[in-house]
């Protein structure tokens, strides 16, 4: 089978490959693993991620994406190149059209740099398009409309908040922090409150499986395993639900004032519409248990999580670069 077209959301935590008619195919994360001998690619994705914090001296496991820009240039065409590959193969006849979707404060320079690599890596001709807009799109919303709709997209590195009416962005704006940030805010608690030091993977872990953004009266618990600061040895210690909660309060706090700035800035005829239909989460941090009730209750606006939050953006991306006509006044223009 031809593959001609691709979506791609490439984030700053997961990659996600899109193709029309047949869904998400790919959905591995943005990390490379390197030799530092010969600069060689070793692994991408799963593979490198398994090597996060456990490499030797020789291997540098990162993630080449930061806060939702292309930080290592030649290791996200590289990595680019690895999931065109992986999605249309490697001997293809045809070099496949790819939409990408980009955070909402990317500038023109960043953009340029994500088309180049898609562009080196193999793609026919590559397209971006803004992240809340393709998530608005895979959550299955008519952004043509003249009607408001509220996109905030939680990701790893960004969170972007956009209010969207007749295809295009009205509102918007773009803070760099989002899921990674919390999961640093999380080792950084841990360290002080229980003198343990945990790598990114274990916070990672702890937030995903009793994380939540409002304090609960029935809590979980988990069992956190890491190196003692004082004596260096391993040492194993209990986090609670609560305890994520405070941790991660200041980058939540963050998000809010985003969410309100975009609030205040929407004409009134469509602040009307966002009361009506409620603000609409995508993006992988969207499930952190009870960050819609957070939103809820620091605006005054309802908030509802999508189906399958972590995957609207990259569907987005896809039915955009199926749909290019009636989406192109929704794409950003590469200078």
């Amino acid at each position: 089978m031809f593959v001609k077209r691709l979506g791609i959301d490439l984030g700053t935590a997961n990659t996600l490959v899109f193709i029309p008619k047949r869904g998400i195919i790919i959905n591995e994360p943005t990390v490379v693993a390197i030799s530092i001998n010969d600069n060689r690619i070793l692994a991408v994705g799963q593979e490198a991620k398994e090597m996060l914090g456990r490499t030797p001296d020789t291997i540098i496991a990162n993630r080449p994406m930061k806060d939702g820009v292309i930080a290592d240039y030649r290791v996200t065409e590289a990595m680019l190149r690895y999931f065109i590959n992986k999605a249309a193969g490697s001997v293809r006849i045809f070099r496949p059209e790819v939409m990408i979707s980009v955070p909402g404060g990317i500038t023109s320079t960043e953009r340029r740099a994500v088309v180049d690599a898609a562009r080196s890596a193999g793609a026919k001709e590559a397209y971006v398009i803004k992240e809340t807009v393709a998530a608005a799109i895979g959550a299955g919303i008519d952004i043509s409309t003249a009607s408001g709709n509220m996109i905030i997209d939680l990701g790893g590195g960004t969170t972007d908040v956009s209010v969207i009416s007749l295809g295009g962005i009205v509102t918007s704006t773009s803070v760099r922090v989002a899921g990674n940030k919390m999961d640093t805010a999380l080792i950084d608690y841990i360290r002080k409150k229980h003198g343990l030091a945990v790598g990114y993977q274990t916070a990672e872990e702890v937030k995903i499986r009793i994380g939540s953004a409002i304090p609960v009266d029935k809590e979980d618990k988990i069992e956190v395993r890491g190196r003692d600061i004082v004596q260096g040895l391993p040492r194993t210690i209990t986090v609670t639900t609560n305890e994520v909660v405070e941790a991660v309060q200041e980058q939540l706090r963050e998000i809010i004032v985003a969410v309100r700035l975009v609030l205040q800035e929407t004409p009134p005829e469509l602040s009307s519409d966002i009361i009506d239909k409620g603000m609409v989460l995508t993006g992988g941090t969207a499930l952190l248990r009870n960050i819609d009730k957070f939103l809820s209750q620091a605006t005054g606006v309802p908030a509802y999580v999508a189906d399958d939050p972590s995957l609207c953006v990259a569907k987005g991306t896809g039915i955009a670069l199926e749909n290019l006509d009636s989406y192109k006044l929704s794409m950003l223009a590469v200078k």
